[in-house]
C-alpha cells in the first residue's frame, strides 16, 4: 500500500474517532429547544429565487453567479448544461462530439466560461467528474431536478480546489437542515417533440425531515429523479468545394470555378434516459455537526441515424445550368459525372449508445471547540464509469444526377420522378461498408480535506483559514483498435482487380436486410427529400455476427472473380476477409493513469470598515504538488540495411516492444487576492488577481509511443550483382499522448462594478483578462534511442506538448429587475439581460508557418492539424481559440404576480471555431498548387477545413399557475421559433454552408406538488 493510501485511511479513521467523541459530547449536551429556529437557504417563489441568487452574488468573497432551484425550473431546461447557458459569461456547445461535428446535441454538450473550456466541476464543493478521459463532468449527464443551486465562480481563491482557469461550476444539493421541518415535493412532466412525434415522461420527488433528539438535531433527506427525452434532428449537408478548370462546358481558359461534389440529407433519432438518486443524513449538537451524502446519476443515450453522403470523385463532376457567386463558387446547378458514370453515394444506418454512471459518497464533520475555532474534516470517494458502442452499416447508391440550389436559407435538392425512382432501384444499390468503435472507461478518486478557521477579535482582521487536501485518482480507458474501424464490403473502386461487380441488392443472395425510409415531415415539412434504401437497424446492432455475414458478400464477389481461395481474397487491403477491431488486447488502445495530489493553503480575510468606502477581501496562497504515473507501451520498428549497402550508414537498432511507466511531478504556487469596496449600501466594486492552473486531460497523457527507423535507397546492377545505396535515413514517431505534460497556467485579473438597486434588481459589469501559458497542442518533440553501440539518435515524434501561450479578455454586463413602479398587475413584469464579449489569441512557441500544405492526414502533419488546409493546398492559419464566441447574450422577460408566473427567454451566441480537420471536412485528394512542389498539379494533398458554428439563438418559454400554495401546473416550450442551427466550413472562397440542423419545437406539460 502506498503512502497516500495509508494517509487517507488513517485520516478516515481519525474522522471516525472525531465523530465518536462528538457523539459522546452530545449525550451530555442539552437538546435544542423545540422552538429553536434554524437558518434556512430555501426560498419559495420565483421572485424570491432571483433575490436569493442575487444575495449570493452580492455577499460572496469571489466573483460568482448563481441559479437556485426555483429559478432553474422557471425555464424548460432539461439538463444542467442548458441551465448554465443562462448565466452571463457561459456558453454551451451543440454538437455531440468535438471531433465529429456532424451530430447535433439538442440538450447541449460542452460548457465554456469566458471563452475557455478549462472548466472544473464540483458537487457540494468536492471534486466531481465523468469517466470521459477528461477532468470535468458531462453536465448533460446530471439530473437538474436534484440540484438546490448551481454556482459559477469566475475567479479563484486559495481555499478553492485548484484546476479552474475558465471557471468553477459547483452543483449544490440540499441538506435536511436547509428546511425548517418536514418537506415533501413531487413533480411530473411529459415532453412532446413535434418533429419526432413522441412523448417522454419525467418524474422527481424529495422527502426531508428533521427531529430533535436527546443526542442532538437529526435530519434525513432523499431525492429521486427520472427523466426521458426523445428528439429528432434533420440535416442538410453540402460537401466541400473543389477548384475546377473544366467543370462547365466551354469554361473560359484560366478561370477556376469551385464545385461541391454533392449534397446530402440525414435524420437522427435520439433517446435519452437519466436517473438520479440523492440521500443525505445530518446531525448537529452544540459543538459538532456531521453530514453524510450519497449521490448517483445514471445516463443512457441511444440514437439511430439514416444518412446519405457523397463519396464519388470530385474531379469527374460536371455542372449543367450552373450559377456562380463573385468568388466562382457554385450556387445552383445540376451535378453529374463527366464520363457518364453514376455519382457514388453512401447510405448508412448508424447506431450509437453511451452508458455513464457517477457515484459520489461524502462525509463531513465540523467541530467548533470554541467561539474562535472551527475545524472541518471531509472525506470523499467518487467512482465514474462509461461505456459506448458505435456501429455503422452502409449501402451504396448510384445517382445519375443531382440538382442543387444553394440560394436559399438552406439547400434545396431537386429530383425528377425518374431520379427518385432510380434511387429505389435495387440494381443501383449495393452493400458498401461497415464501421465499428468501442470504448470503456473507469475513473475513481478518494480525497480527504481538512480545514481550520480562526476568528480574530480585531478591527481589521476577520479570520484566518488554512488546510490540507490529499487525493488519489485513477483513470483507465480502453478503446478499440483501430478506432472507427472502416472496412469495405464491396466498393466501386475494387472493381476490375478484386471484384467484377459490387454486391447489388438486385442479386437475390444479397437482397435481405434493408428497408425504405421516407424521411417524413422533413425539416418540419419545410423541405422534401427522396426516399432511400437503408440497411436494417438490426444489422448495425447485431455486431459482430451481422458484420461477418455482410463481409461474406464481399468474399463471395472476390472469389467469383479470382477463384475460391485466391490469395487476393485472403489478404488484400479490400478488407476481405473481415475481422473485427480488437478491444483490450492492443496496448495502443489502453490508457492507465494514476495521480496523487497534495495541496495546502492559507487565506486571510480582512475588512477596513472605518474607511469612507469600506474595503474587505481575502488574500491567500495555495501550494499544490502533483505526481502522476502513466502505464503504457513503447514500440520500436527498425529496418536493417541489406548486406554491403553503400551510402548513408544505417544504425543497427533491433525492433522491440516494451511495457513502460512514466513518472511526472510538478509543484504550483497559486497566490490570490480578492478585494471589495463598498461605495454605498447598494454599490460595490471588486478587484481580483490570481494565478490558476488546469492539469492536462488524462486522454492527453496516454503513454503509448511508436517509433520508426526507415531509409530510402536506390538499387543498381542486375541480380545477383546488385548494389544498394542508402540515400537517407529517417527517425520518426507518433505518440498517442505525452505523460510528461505540464499543466496549463494562467495569470488573471478581474474588475467588477455591481449596483444592487433593490432585493431583486441589479446592474453589474465585469472586465477580465486571462494570460495563458503552456497551452497544449500537437506538435513535434525529440525522443532519443540508442543503437547497439550506445550511440543516441534523435527521433522526431508528433505528440501533445505545452506548445503555445495565449490570452482571453473581455467584458460581461448583466441587468435584472422587476418593474415594481408600474400600476396593478403590470408590477409583476420583469426582465433579465446579459451580454458577454470575449477576444482571444494564441501564439505558438515554435510557429508553423507554411503557405502551402503537404504530407498525409496524420498526427505528424502539424500544419494541417493546427492551421488547416484548403482543398487547393493552401494553408489558413491565424485561427482563434476553439469554442469561443466573441459575442453572446441572454434576454428574458418575466411575469410573477399572484398565482401566475411566466418566462420568455432568448439565448444567442455568435459564430465560433469548432475544430480543424475533423470528420466530414477532410480528405487526401487536395490539389497541389505549390509552385515549388515536384507534384504541382496533382491531387495528392491532405486537406482539412476549419469547421465553424454559425451564430445561433433559440426562444424558450414557460407559464405556471399555482392552483393552491402546494400545487402548481405549467406549460413549457423549447425552440418555439424552430431555429435552424447552421455549420460553416472555411475555405479561401469564403465561409461556405456545411450543414443545417432542424430539431423542431418541444412542449412540456408539468405538475408540481410541494408540502
Amino acid at each position: 500500500m502506498n503512502q497516500p493510501q495509508r494517509t487517507l485511511i488513517s485520516l478516515a479513521a481519525a474522522q471516525a474517532a472525531l465523530l465518536s467523541s462528538g457523539l459522546a459530547m452530545a449525550q451530555t449536551a442539552p437538546a435544542p429547544a423545540p422552538t429553536q429556529k434554524v437558518e434556512t437557504v430555501v426560498v419559495s417563489g420565483k421572485r424570491a429565487a432571483l433575490q436569493s441568487a442575487q444575495k449570493i452574488k452580492q455577499d460572496s468573497d469571489e466573483i460568482v453567479d448563481s441559479i437556485v432551484s426555483e429559478d432553474m425550473g422557471a425555464l424548460p431546461d432539461r439538463s444542467v448544461t442548458e441551465v448554465l447557458q443562462r448565466i452571463v459569461g457561459v456558453t454551451i456547445d451543440r454538437t455531440m462530439s468535438k471531433g465529429d461535428p456532424e451530430h447535433y446535441s439538442v440538450e447541449g454538450s460542452g460548457v465554456t466560461i469566458r471563452g475557455l473550456t478549462y472548466v472544473r466541476s464540483e458537487l457540494n464543493g468536492r471534486d466531481s467528474f465523468s469517466a470521459n478521459g477528461g477532468r470535468a463532468l458531462n453536465f448533460e449527464d446530471v439530473p437538474p431536478e436534484l440540484m438546490a443551486a448551481v454556482d459559477v465562480y469566475k475567479n479563484p481563491s486559495a481555499e478553492q480546489i485548484e484546476g479552474s482557469i475558465g471557471g468553477l461550476v459547483n452543483l449544490r444539493t440540499a441538506l435536511p437542515f436547509d428546511y425548517p421541518g418536514f418537506k415533501a415535493s413531487l413533480s411530473a412532466q411529459t415532453t412532446y417533440s413535434k418533429l419526432k412525434g413522441t412523448r417522454a415522461p419525467s418524474f422527481s420527488g424529495l422527502l426531508s425531515n428533521r427531529w430533535d433528539t436527546p443526542i442532538g438535531r437529526v435530519g434525513a433527506l432523499i431525492s429521486l429523479a427520472s427523466s426521458e427525452s426523445g428528439t429528432r434532428t434533420d440535416a442538410f449537408q453540402v460537401e466541400p468545394y473543389y477548384p475546377r478548370t473544366d467543370a462547365v462546358a466551354n469554361q473560359a481558359a484560366g478561370t477556376t470555378l469551385w464545385i461541391p461534389k454533392g449534397a446530402q440529407w440525414r435524420t437522427l433519432e435520439f433517446d435519452r434516459k437519466r436517473k438520479g438518486t440523492y440521500a443525505a443524513l445530518q446531525w448537529k449538537n452544540e459543538a459538532l455537526e456531521s453530514s453524510l451524502t450519497y449521490f448517483k446519476s445514471k445516463y443512457r443515450m441511444d440514437w439511430t441515424e439514416n444518412a446519405i453522403f457523397a463519396q464519388s470523385s470530385p474531379y469527374k463532376i460536371k455542372v449543367a445550368d450552373g450559377q456562380f457567386d463573385a468568388n466562382g463558387a457554385m450556387v445552383y446547378g445540376t451535378l453529374s459525372n463527366s464520363d457518364g458514370s453514376p455519382i457514388d453515394f453512401g447510405a448508412d444506418t448508424r447506431i450509437a449508445f453511451r452508458n455513464s454512471t457517477t457515484r459520489d459518497v461524502g462525509w463531513n464533520v465540523t467541530w467548533k471547540p470554541s467561539e474562535r475555532w472551527t475545524l472541518k474534516s471531509d472525506l470523499q470517494h467518487i467512482k465514474a464509469k462509461t461505456d459506448s458502442f458505435d456501429s455503422t452499416v452502409a449501402t451504396g447508391v448510384q445517382m445519375l444526377k443531382e440538382t442543387l440550389d444553394l440560394r436559399g436559407t438552406y439547400p434545396t435538392l431537386v429530383f425528377d420522378d425518374a431520379s427518385r425512382a432510380a434511387l429505389l432501384d435495387p440494381a443501383k444499390n449495393y452493400w458498401a461498408f461497415t464501421m465499428e468503435d468501442m470504448s470503456k472507461s473507469t475513473a475513481t478518486e478518494t480525497a480527504w480535506k481538512g480545514d481550520a478557521k480562526f476568528n480574530f477579535d480585531h478591527a481589521v482582521l476577520q479570520d484566518l483559514r488554512f488546510g490540507l487536501r490529499l487525493a488519489k485518482r485513477n483513470a483507465e480507458s480502453v478503446n478499440s483498435r483501430p478506432g472507427y474501424h472502416w472496412a469495405a464490403i464491396t466498393q466501386t473502386w475494387q472493381q476490375g482487380w478484386a471484384i467484377d461487380d459490387v454486391a447489388r441488392l438486385s442479386n437475390p443472395k444479397y437482397a435481405s436486410g434493408t428497408h425504405v425510409y421516407n424521411f417524413p415531415n422533413f425539416f418540419n415539412g419545410k423541405a422534401s427529400v427522396p426516399s432511400l434504401i437503408f440497411p436494417d437497424r438490426a444489422l448495425a446492432a447485431n455486431f459482430p455476427q451481422s458484420y461477418q455475414q455482410l463481409h461474406g458478400y464481399g468474399l463471395a464477389q472476390c472469389e467469383a472473380k479470382n477463384g475460391v481461395g485466391a490469395q487476393i481474397c485472403k489478404e488484400s487491403w479490400s478488407s476481405v476477409p473481415w475481422s473485427p477491431a480488437t478491444f483490450g488486447v492492443d496496448p495502443s488502445g489502453n490508457n492507465d493513469q494514476d495521480e496523487r495530489t497534495q495541496a495546502g493553503y492559507a487565506q486571510l480575510r480582512f475588512g477596513f470598515e472605518d474607511l469612507k468606502y469600506p474595503i474587505d477581501g481575502n488574500v491567500g496562497v495555495r501550494v499544490v504538488h502533483t505526481s502522476s504515473t502513466a502505464h503504457g507501451y513503447t514500440v520500436f520498428s527498425g529496418k536493417a540495411a541489406p548486406p554491403g549497402a553503400l551510402g548513408v550508414p544505417v544504425p543497427i537498432m533491433p525492433s522491440y516492444e516494451e511495457a513502460k511507466s512514466y513518472e511526472n511531478s510538478y509543484t504550483n504556487v497559486l497566490p490570490t487576492l480578492n478585494l471589495r469596496m463598498k461605495a454605498g449600501s447598494d454599490l460595490q466594486y471588486r478587484f481580483a488577481l490570481g494565478k490558476g492552473m488546469t492539469r492536462p486531460d488524462f486522454s492527453q497523457m496516454q503513454a503509448y509511443t511508436k517509433l520508426t527507423q526507415d531509409f530510402k535507397s536506390t538499387t543498381t546492377g542486375t541480380a545477383p550483382n546488385t548494389v544498394t545505396t542508402v540515400d537517407s535515413v529517417s527517425f520518426t514517431g507518433e505518440a498517442s499522448g505525452n505523460p510528461m505534460l505540464k499543466p496549463i497556467r494562467s495569470t488573471q485579473a478581474d474588475l467588477t462594478a455591481e449596483w444592487y438597486i433593490n432585493k431583486s434588481s441589479s446592474l453589474t459589469g465585469a472586465v477580465f483578462y486571462k494570460k495563458l501559458s503552456d497551452v497544449i497542442l500537437n506538435q513535434t518533440s525529440i525522443k532519443q534511442l540508442p543503437d547497439v553501440a550506445g550511440k543516441l539518435y534523435d527521433f522526431t515524434v508528433t505528440t501533445p506538448i505545452n506548445g503555445a501561450d495565449g490570452h482571453a479578455k473581455g467584458i460581461e454586463l448583466a441587468y435584472q429587475t422587476y418593474f415594481d413602479f408600474l400600476p396593478g398587475w403590470l408590477s409583476g413584469l420583469g426582465m433579465q439581460a446579459n451580454y458577454t464579449y470575449v477576444d482571444s489569441s494564441t501564439k505558438l512557441k515554435t510557429p508553423v508557418q507554411q503557405l502551402y500544405c503537404s504530407g498525409g492526414n496524420s498526427a505528424a502533419n502539424v500544419n494541417l492539424n493546427l492551421n488547416g488546409c484548403d482543398v487547393d493546398g493552401r494553408t489558413f492559419g491565424n485561427l482563434p481559440l476553439q469554442n469561443l464566441s466573441k459575442n453572446a447574450f441572454n434576454l428574458a422577460f418575466m411575469f410573477d404576480r399572484g398565482p401566475f408566473s411566466a418566462r420568455v427567454a432568448y439565448s444567442w451566441r455568435s459564430k465560433y471555431l469548432q475544430n480543424v480537420n475533423v470528420n466530414g471536412t477532410q480528405g487526401g485528394d487536395g490539389l497541389d498548387t505549390n509552385p515549388n512542389s515536384p507534384t504541382k498539379g496533382q491531387t495528392n494533398v491532405a486537406w482539412g477545413l476549419p469547421t465553424w458554428a454559425d451564430g445561433f439563438g433559440q426562444v424558450d418559454a414557460s407559464v405556471f399557475y399555482k392552483i393552491t400554495d402546494q400545487f402548481t401546473v405549467g406549460l413549457e416550450g423549447q425552440n418555439l421559433t424552430d431555429s435552424t442551427y447552421k455549420q460553416l466550413m472555411q475555405q479561401h472562397i469564403g465561409m461556405k454552408g456545411r450543414a443545417w440542423f432542424a430539431t423542431g419545437p418541444r412542449y412540456t406539460l408539468q405538475m408540481r406538488y410541494s408540502y
